[in-house]
């Protein structure tokens, strides 16, 4: 399998499970090439081609030729200059690494990452809340989020891959819709009645077990055990978190429990005094789920061997 089928494979993985829904992503694509087809030739230098087909800004090929055949590939949560490093080691001692796939975004692809946050605005009206106030407060965090990221160093990780041509890919909010989209429907399909059986729920998937032995797994950090969870919110996917007084809005329209990856300091603050049940079910753990699911897609496809570093393990479902 090539390089650039691997890509179109998660970003048709990524859509399958959107929870926008794929027409609205459809609207989202043809919307970009209207706007592409409006641009100056000076503009169009600029313009990520890309987002013709991909909806999801942070995830790309960030360095390598995509007709590139991949055989083995080196997965991490996090791909960084180090992993890079390991995958040349690897390929010099005879394990050759063909591809580094990371997945949370470098590059291009985290240079401007918010951009899926908008995302998050379908998530919250389907929940109930007004489509205005969703975009309203969502346009604040996207701001901030773009001005925090701006400064930072973009390509450092890109430059290493390039020096040490090792083709490097980032696959984020297509993964996270994959876990949103499996932990909605387990928890659906189990129906629990009680705050203690959602956090079973999670208990007796395996990428939460490993997290629960290393002391990274699921919490409850707000609300009882005994409560009753009421409307049940997955925040997985969407780049990043959303913006904090979006909590305020979540008990006008009966959401009781939220289950989240992480929760910052100030997000957390919002939310105490809220009566709301909050489960953490933890940053990589569910980092984890998203990438299994992406990867058996791909396995199905071609036998492409999996090694595994930076807090990624490969847990394989039918």
């Amino acid at each position: 399998m090539t390089l650039k089928q691997i890509y179109n494979i998660i970003i048709e993985e990524g859509i399958r499970r959107d929870p926008r829904g794929k027409s609205r992503i459809l609207l989202q694509l043809n919307k970009k090439r209207r706007e592409y087809k409006r641009l100056s030739p000076k503009e169009k230098r600029y313009f990520d081609l890309d987002s013709l087909f991909n909806p999801y800004a942070d995830t790309r090929i960030i360095y390598g030729d995509g007709n590139r055949e991949i055989k083995r590939v080196l997965v991490g949560i996090d791909i960084n200059v180090g992993e890079i490093l390991l995958a040349d080691s690897l390929t010099s001692k005879g394990k050759k690494i063909d591809l580094c796939i990371s997945h949370h975004p470098e590059g291009k692809a985290w240079a401007n990452f918010y951009e899926v946050m908008d995302l998050q605005s379908d998530i919250f009206s389907s929940f109930g809340i007004a489509t205005n106030v969703a975009t309203g407060l969502l346009k604040e965090r996207k701001l901030e989020v773009a001005r925090k990221v701006h400064a930072a160093n973009h390509t450092q990780t890109a430059d290493a891959a390039r020096l040490l041509d090792i083709p490097l890919l980032c696959m984020h909010t297509v993964s996270d819709n994959q876990v949103t989209f499996y932990l909605n429907n387990l928890i659906k399909k189990n129906n629990p009645q009680k705050v203690s059986q959602i956090i079973d729920i999670l208990e007796d998937i395996p990428e939460y077990q490993i997290a629960k032995r290393n002391n990274a797994g699921p919490q409850l950090i707000l609300g009882s055990k005994n409560n009753k969870p009421g409307k049940i919110i997955v925040e997985m996917t969407g780049g990043t978190e959303g913006p904090k007084r979006i909590i305020d809005y979540y008990t006008n329209v009966g959401i009781g429990t939220i289950v989240c990856m992480h929760l910052s300091e100030e997000h957390f603050k919002v939310a105490k005094d809220k009566n709301l049940n909050i489960i953490v079910a933890g940053h990589i753990a569910s980092d984890n789920i998203g990438m299994n699911l992406l990867l058996d897609v791909i396995n199905k496809k071609a036998d492409i061997e999996v090694v595994c570093c930076s807090g990624f393990t490969r847990i394989k479902r039918d």
